[in-house]
């Protein structure tokens, strides 16, 4: 049996000797079953049970979930939407003739249709599986712990893809040896933004009338608050610096400066009504709402408002961060990250969906237009032109922070890259994170910005989206003095 079920012969043997009856030995392919059984072993069982098949395997896994040996979802949509897989039928009522056979013509042809109803879900494979590449990829050149991309339309909310690894085989879950692999730390998992969250801050500053987006402070490279030292990653004093220029250079000083335009007291108040410390309301499940200080802490420390100027100080999930930055893509409405589309009936009919909840203004369109074309500037000519991509124009923002450990920072760093494309009328946000990558070049710029280049290329090609700047793409022709022959 040992080649069989691919185990040495000894371990078998000690196996059965744990217990006289009722000793489980393997999980079996109905080939390797069909092995076993012509050997007619006295005391040896097969048993058929009941198995989720999921042909997508661990493309979507985190998503998607698992269910267990008793048919029970324990992660993903299987266990937050188990009430919608097991959808309850009504009773089926059909009429008789007097002899008791059915009336054909009064048969509830409906109901016998019920079961095969199909639960939809808005992600794309093909953006899926280009996301998971491209993660996976710079995840092995950085060494880098977890990683997540995902794709959201900035619309309604609805994910294209959503890709955090590491991940699993959901039909053999049973193998993973850490449950930690069985969540979507997308949705699960805290980390403190960095700089990803300057165009939320700026937006607040415009939406509150604190700044303008011609208003120019000096970065002086570093500054004092409350006693506590706040440098530029770079080390570096930029000068006078107007708004979009605080963002090309991602400059830590000069977003100090326009936060503290800003009583602490209105500052808090707007990080609430943009959803710090609260969750998105996700139909996925396990959703950890973001941490963020008390109002009177906030407000009487100067540093905490420092610190969360440039995105510290307090934590959100990826998806949270996505749902923000689909607010300033979409002209100010804050949306609900979902990946359920719906129930649909064998006529393609969606007969359930969703409640989910409703969109809200956050800010208004023209501060949310003023925030999308400074995000321009950052890939056109500042921190972001690792994501450039010829022919097209994007908004984007990078981010590298480092990570708390117990009660103060360590050397380990968190990387992302934020994109809201196309930057003319943006559909779609795009966001990588990638955790604890390793190396002096680890930053948001080297690290997840080629991951969101690689998955808007695929985008362009999946949904067909012509360059705003064709002129771009036109190659000039080979001279003469170029060309070389063999």
């Amino acid at each position: 049996m040992a080649p069989i079920v691919n185990q040495p012969a000894e371990n078998l043997i000690k196996l059965w000797q744990t217990a006289d009856t009722g000793i489980p030995v393997a999980y079996l392919s109905e080939e390797d079953a069909a092995k076993i059984e012509p050997l007619q072993m006295d005391g040896l069982e097969i048993t058929k049970e009941w198995q989720r098949v999921y042909p997508q395997g661990d493309l979507t896994s985190t998503v998607v979930g698992y269910v267990n040996a008793d048919s029970k979802g324990q992660a993903g949509l299987e266990y937050s939407q188990q009430p919608f897989l097991e959808e309850q039928l009504d009773p089926l009522v059909v009429s008789h003739d007097a002899r008791g056979k059915v009336l054909p013509d009064r048969f509830p042809l409906e109901a016998l249709n019920a079961n095969k109803l199909t639960l939809q879900v808005t992600l794309d494979t093909r953006l899926q599986r280009s996301a998971r590449q491209a993660l996976q990829k710079t995840m092995n050149q950085f060494q880098a712990k977890r990683g997540t991309v995902m794709v959201m339309d900035v619309k309604d909310g609805s994910l294209l893809s959503l890709v955090s690894e590491p991940s699993f085989e959901p039909e053999r879950y049973f193998e993973v040896k850490d449950a930690e692999t069985f969540k979507n730390w997308a949705v699960s998992d805290l980390y403190e933004p960095g700089s990803t969250f300057k165009p939320i801050n700026v937006a607040i500053a415009l939406e509150t009338g604190s700044i303008a987006p011609n208003s120019v402070f000096n970065d002086g490279g570093s500054i004092s608050v409350g006693g506590w030292p706040i440098n530029n990653a770079d080390r570096s004093a930029h000068g006078p610096l107007n708004i979009s220029e605080i963002l090309e250079y991602s400059s830590n000083v000069g977003m100090v400066h326009v936060m503290k335009t800003l009583k602490p007291g209105v500052y808090f108040d707007y990080l609430e009504k943009v959803g710090i410390g609260q969750i998105t309301g996700t139909d996925l499940p396990f959703e950890t709402p973001g941490h963020f200080k008390t109002r009177e802490q906030f407000v009487d420390y100067p540093i905490e408002l420092a610190t969360a100027a440039f995105g510290q100080g307090f934590s959100v999930t990826p998806l949270q961060m996505a749902q923000l930055h689909a607010a300033i893509a979409n002209g100010g409405q804050l949306v609900t990250p979902h990946v359920v589309e719906g129930l649909y009936n064998p006529e393609g009919k969606k007969v359930k969906s969703l409640n989910l909840i409703q969109p809200r203004r956050i800010f208004s369109e023209k501060t949310a237009a003023q925030v999308r074309l400074m995000m321009g500037n950052v890939v056109e000519k500042g921190t972001g032109k690792p994501a450039q991509i010829p022919g097209y124009r994007l908004g984007g923002k990078t981010g590298t922070a480092q990570k708390a450990g117990d009660g103060t920072y360590t050397n380990a760093r968190i990387t992302s890259f934020v994109a809201s494309f196309p930057l003319e009328s943006p559909r779609y946000i795009v966001l990588a994170v990638v955790d604890e990558p390793k190396g002096d070049n680890a930053y948001g710029s080297t690290t997840a910005a080629p991951i969101v280049k690689a998955v808007l290329e695929t985008l362009v090609s999946v949904e067909g989206i012509p360059p705003s700047h064709p002129e771009e793409l036109k190659t000039k022709p080979e001279t003469p003095e170029t060309k070389t022959e063999e």
